[in-house]
């Protein structure tokens, strides 16, 4: 084997070892149940809202309206509910608003062909500018609990039936990466979009797809936050930000180098939960965490574009 192949097998878990091994040793309270109910709590959702990105990033395209399909998610449902409608309709009202900007997402990007960057800064600052003006700028408090709370409060030692839930949609998208003709057909399409396309891969409708379940796995995100917090915050998502792109091109760095995958950014969003959780623990301040992010998005994205680079 490869030293290549064995770092981009090995190195990522590596490092997740190592990190959760230092602040164990560094901090009494890393290990204690309620900081790994916590930390698994915010890194099974974190994982939710990475999923779909992961696969328009693997294709080439990006988007960075994920925190505020989140944000815009988080506060219909909070809205509506404070309105006294159920929480049934809410939480379908904040999925079709989901769904719209995937949908306007992947047509924007795939059958106008415009850039996926300015067109997914356009539908977020959108989606941002809805989610402030639900509630006037301020956060707003749910007093009553919804349907979806049983996630939370049914409970296998440390873990939620949610985190459970969350693992078993991971595990079915990386069956699919790996195992079905459209995970094949997604990474063709990052390999060499114009041969894909010669090849009858339909790349414009799975694009749109993509988008679509980039946006709908956010606006999941945003609803459970509004649970979890019981209330509805318009900059509810914007710390996840800087961790979505460093998950997801930090995972770029695993097995498939120089692509995004699912794998990848899972063990990407476990190794930034045990340094937000561990740095918490310890003190850090908030420069101190945006620093090491910064540094591992940098990271991420000179392995992911270096290797874009390379000659076949």
């Amino acid at each position: 084997m490869s030293v290549q192949r064995v770092l981009s097998t090995l190195g990522l878990p590596v490092i997740l070892i190592i990190a959760f091994t230092v602040f164990t040793g560094l901090s009494d309270s890393f290990l204690t149940a309620a900081n790994l109910e916590s930390m698994i709590l915010s890194f099974a959702i974190s994982a939710l809202m990475f999923l779909g990105l992961t696969w328009v990033f693997t294709i080439g395209e990006m988007d960075v309206s994920f925190v505020a399909v989140a944000a815009l998610a988080n506060m219909i449902t909070a809205g509506l509910v404070i309105a006294g409608y159920s929480w049934g309709a809410a939480t379908t009202l904040a999925m079709l608003a989901a769904f719209a900007i995937g949908v306007l997402n992947g047509v924007l990007i795939a059958k106008l062909g415009l850039p996926s960057l300015v067109t997914t800064i356009a539908t977020g600052g959108m989606a941002s500018a809805l989610a402030a003006a639900i509630g006037k700028g301020s956060s707003m408090g749910i007093d009553q609990p919804g349907y979806l709370q049983v996630l939370f409060d049914v409970r296998f030692g440390i873990v939620s039936l949610l985190v459970v839930l969350i693992v078993v949609l991971v595990a079915l998208c990386w069956y699919v990466q790996e195992r079905l003709t459209l995970g094949h057909y997604i990474f063709s399409m990052a390999t060499n979009p114009a041969a894909a396309r010669e090849a009858g891969i339909p790349t414009a409708r799975i694009t749109i797809m993509l988008c679509v379940f980039a946006a709908l796995c956010s606006g999941v995100a945003g609803i459970l936050l509004a649970v979890q917090l019981s209330s509805g915050q318009p900059s509810i998502a914007q710390s996840l930000f800087l961790d979505g792109l460093t998950a997801v091109l930090l995972g770029g760095t695993m097995l498939k180098i120089g692509k995004p995958n699912i794998l990848g950014t899972i063990v990407g969003v476990a190794i930034i939960a045990v340094l937000i959780r561990g740095g918490a623990l310890l003190g850090w301040s908030d420069a101190s965490f945006s620093t090491i992010k910064g540094l591992l998005l940098l990271f991420g994205v000179t392995i992911v574009v270096w290797t874009g680079r390379k000659p076949a």
